[in-house]
């Protein structure tokens, strides 16, 4: 599944970097494509730009930085943006060709998306029919189900920018809520295909949850609480650093447990009511969870968030069907990375 901003030609690619460009983290990784396989060749994690991203000139020294510390030979990028970025909505919107329907929503995207979004670049894919309505296609004009992704035109021109600035050839953009359902098909794709399975990915500032209902993005929430809030949470109930609470998250003491069980709550229960909305809309059962992002690395936090949704809970590797070619010192950290990774390596599956 790819949603590319702008729609650039397809062609067919053998190997690319993707690029998570993270609120305080940027994650990359080196993809290969050999037939039906696929090859992690490079991965790095680099502290974002302080700078805002929008600055071409500073994002442009980033991804130079960027590609040097993957070490990957591979020109060619897609890079994915945060929620914060870029807009990702089912819609009903009438069927038409791909340029006509972008210029309608450039004219009318309150009438189908509920806000106005000038000057953004559009691009869209239809959902797929199930059931009885999946033996008749849909016609010119008939409104069905699209995956809507959006963004602003001046953040795309400034990627473009930049990436040419660091001897890269930007190939897609694509909004990093995508991301790990990509990376979910090639790992797990029995479980993709058929079942209704949740995919929780805990940032820095924002937790997303996307439900897959068969393989096909069926709900997408974002959440205002992220691994930042429980890093400083926990640091003001234990009165130490941000920094120390950052490594305790991992190997957590009873007395930090305590502390920060707490602070999981409301994320439970945010994660449970998104879980609930689906399954009314929909009249079907989410079946299994699955974690990614840094904190998904905790045991404690997993185990937490398990007992707080009643449901099968588990952290998730997107490398894990993968090739691995890294450099030594790499193959020792992957397990470690991996979690994290999910964004990156689902948008570098797009473009491939």
């Amino acid at each position: 599944m790819a949603l590319a901003i702008p729609d650039l030609q397809a062609k067919k690619r053998r190997q690319i970097v993707g690029i998570d460009l993270g609120s305080r983290v940027t994650k990359a990784v080196t993809v290969q494509r050999s037939g039906n396989e696929y090859e992690l060749a490079s991965c790095s994690l680099l502290d974002a730009p302080v700078a805002d991203k929008g600055a071409a000139a500073a994002l442009g020294e980033h991804l130079k930085k960027v590609q040097q510390e993957s070490g990957s030979r591979s020109k060619e990028a897609v890079v994915a943006i945060g929620v914060n970025d870029a807009l990702l909505r089912q819609a009903d919107v009438p069927l038409m060709p791909a340029g006509d329907l972008r210029q309608m929503l450039k004219y009318s995207s309150k009438s189908y998306l509920g806000q106005d979004l000038p000057d953004h670049v559009f691009d869209c894919r239809v959902v797929p029919a199930r059931g009885a309505a999946a033996a008749e296609a849909p016609k010119t004009g008939q409104k069905c189900p699209m995956l809507i992704g959006a963004a602003k035109r001046q953040l795309i021109t400034d990627l473009q920018t930049a990436a040419k600035s660091a001897g890269l050839g930007l190939e897609m953009v694509v909004p990093s809520l995508v991301g790990p359902a990509n990376a979910f098909e090639l790992n797990q794709p029995e479980l993709f295909a058929k079942e209704v399975i949740a995919l929780v990915d805990i940032g820095f500032r924002n937790t997303t949850i996307s439900v897959l209902l068969a393989g096909e993005l069926a709900l997408t929430r974002v959440l205002g609480l992220g691994a930042e809030k429980l890093t400083s949470g926990l640091a003001e109930s234990l009165g130490v650093s941000y920094s120390e609470a950052e490594g305790m998250k991992l190997g957590l003491t009873e007395q930090a447990q305590m502390a920060l069980g707490p602070l999981l709550v409301p994320l439970g229960r945010e994660l449970r009511a998104s879980i609930d909305f689906f399954e009314h809309q929909h009249d079907r059962a989410v079946n299994q969870v699955f974690l990614s992002g840094g904190t998904a690395r905790s045991e404690f936090i997993v185990k937490t968030l398990k007992d707080e949704l009643g449901l099968e809970t588990k952290a998730w590797n997107p490398v894990g069907t993968m090739k691995l070619s890294l450099p030594p010192q790499k193959m020792g950290e992957i397990e470690q990375l991996a979690p994290q990774l999910a964004v990156a390596v689902g948008a570098a599956l797009a473009a491939l």
